[in-house]
């Protein structure tokens, strides 16, 4: 329709109308019976090295299919009420180091903890505002490069008490 006009949009996959979902790289327009194993898409390994034979859709689009999903890549002129017309923010900020340095680009020496994005909780009669934040993951503290000095450490001594007892033994 004219509410579409300039947009562009991908195919993301659909289903056809038995429900058989869309699979990205089966080159019809039919249906196809693939031996699925771990780590393929639409399917979830339930026993330790087992494959299973699913019926799957090809990636050509036809009349035969019920659902097609579809992601705007590009927006178009006019607005597409209830998809276009306002934004969502994301709901949760990065949890990673890596991932908050990058986002705010922070150097090493900034502090992190500063930027992490809290959330806001809603406000209860008579008490002060709460907010949430996550807990960062993969940051660098004085107690985890403690820790790792304290690991190497006993690795070292556990290298020379072998060696010590190797050269006993060989006396």
């Amino acid at each position: 329709g004219d509410e579409w006009k300039g947009d562009i949009l991908r195919i993301a996959g659909g289903n056809d109308l038995q429900g058989f979902c869309m699979m990205q790289g089966v080159l019809t327009n039919t249906r196809g019976r693939l031996l699925f194993a771990d780590g393929m898409p639409n399917y979830k390994m339930r026993r330790a090295g087992v494959r299973k034979r699913k019926s799957v859709r090809g990636s050509i689009v036809d009349s035969q299919l019920s659902v097609l999903d579809l992601v705007i890549m590009k927006k178009g002129d006019a607005e597409n009420p209830g998809l276009t017309d306002n934004t969502h923010p994301r709901r949760l900020g990065p949890k990673r180091v890596g991932k908050i340095r990058k986002l705010f680009t922070l150097s090493k020496e900034d502090d992190v903890r500063q930027y992490v994005v809290h959330r806001p909780h809603p406000e209860k009669d008579g008490k002060k505002p709460r907010s949430k934040a996550p807990k960062i993951q993969r940051l660098v503290t004085p107690a985890r490069i403690q820790r790792k000095r304290i690991v190497l450490a006993l690795k070292r001594q556990r290298v020379e008490k072998n060696k010590a007892q190797a050269a006993d033994y060989a006396k």
